[in-house]
């Protein structure tokens, strides 16, 4: 694997990632003022959820990265 596409799996691998932490934790407003979501959050706190988003991420591609170095999973095989 080179370079490039070991950059393009990490990013989709972080964004997929990051849909699935995205949820998390999350609590809706009891009482949102007027022109506000009902559903929106009152605290997102992306800052974490960017940090876990990254730790998890690099577990994978790490788990990803040594799975191909092995040849257990090969995205070059022919049929």
């Amino acid at each position: 694997m080179n370079a490039f596409t070991g950059s393009v799996l990490f990013i989709v691998i972080w964004w997929l990632t990051f849909f699935a932490v995205l949820p998390w934790g999350v609590r809706r407003e009891e009482n949102p003022d007027v022109g506000h979501d009902i559903g929106a959050p009152a605290n997102p706190r992306l800052l974490m959820k960017f940090l876990v988003t990254t730790g998890i991420s690099g577990a994978l591609w790490g788990l990803v990265y040594w799975m191909i170095g092995l040849g257990i999973m090969d995205f070059r095989a022919t049929a």
